[in-house]
Parts: structure tokens; sequence; C-alpha cells
């Protein structure tokens, strides 16, 4: 039941977000789902995660602007998002990644014009949120089928990109050290 709550949160984050453009709003959502998704390994918190991550790079660069109908699209998006936590609701996962891939796909019929850039970002919507997955500790390749994407590709990405790990493990000079221990032991 846990999991059904973070869901419809989530879902009802986004779609306030959506309608007040609020890119900073849409990355937290995006950013909540990634642990879900990494915990549950289920299609929902996928789609949803790159989708709202890849609708918060449309809205943050300005680029919906170019989207004739942008207010329409969001609220085909909004009713798909709505009929998703619907189907939560009543247990039915299918149902609820049919919505969620039907948003998906008005935003990606949503401009003729804007369609490759469009399929652009949500890949790397895609690519990014695979490597968060991946820093979680699921495997590269199964984070890499999960998403439809290749292990090269997110290999490439993650190792392109610091994790907070990776920020922590730099050493520090002789210097610095000393410094350290005389604060400790002084």
């Amino acid at each position: 039941m846990e999991e059904v709550e973070h869901k419809i949160s989530v879902l009802e984050g986004a779609k306030q977000a959506l309608l007040e453009k609020d890119s900073f709003l849409l990355k937290q959502v995006s950013n909540q789902t990634v642990h879900s998704a990494s915990l549950h390994q289920d299609a929902g918190s996928l789609i949803t995660a790159t989708l709202v991550y890849a609708l918060s790079k449309l809205v943050e660069r300005k680029d919906y602007v170019k989207i004739k109908n942008w207010d329409k699209l969001v609220e085909k998006i909004n009713f798909d998002f709505t009929s998703a936590i619907r189907a939560a609701m009543e247990g039915d996962e299918e149902k609820f990644n049919s919505f969620l891939k039907k948003a998906r796909e008005a935003l990606e019929e949503s401009s003729v014009d804007m369609k490759q850039y469009i399929q652009d970002v949500l890949r790397k919507a895609s690519i990014n949120k695979a490597s968060r997955i991946y820093e979680h500790g699921i495997s590269l390749g199964q984070t890499a089928q999960i998403l439809g994407l290749t292990s090269w590709e997110l290999a490439e990405y993650a190792g392109q990109s610091k994790s907070v790990e990776t920020r922590y493990m730099q050493t520090i000079n002789e210097k610095s050290r000393a410094k350290m221990a005389l604060e400790f032991f002084g």
C-alpha cells in the first residue's frame, strides 16, 4: 500500500508541476521515483522517472513554447496521469503502466517539427535516470535492459558523470592530511 501511495503522490506532484511549468519540482518528482525504481525495478516507476525528467527539461529550457498545443498536451498527459492514479488505486499494474506509456506517446507525438528533438530528450532522460539507478546498485546490464538502452550507452554516460561516492573517494594532499591529523590529535 505504501508503494501505491508513493505512485499517487509522485503523479499528483508531476501534474501540479506541469500546470505551473515548475521544472525544479518536476526534477524533484523524477528523482523521488528513481529510488522507487531502484527498489522495485518496475516499468511504471521507470517510465514515470524518465517522462517527468524529460518534461522538466522541456520546461526548464522553455522548449515547450515551440510546441503549438502545449496546453492541450499538458491536459492529455495529466488525464493519463489521473487515469494511472486510478489504476494504481485499483491495484491494476498493467493499466497503470499502460496509461503512463500513453502519456509518453502523447509527448513523443506532440509536435511534428520537434519530434526528433523530443525523442532525443526522452532518450537522454532514460540514460540519465538509468545512470542514477545504476548508482543505486542495480547492475549496468539489468538497468540498461529495463530502460531499453544498450549497456554501452549507459556505461559511456555513467563513466562521464561523477557519482557522489566518486567525489568523496578523491584523495587529499599530504599537507591537508597532516593538518587534519594535528586538529584531530591536537
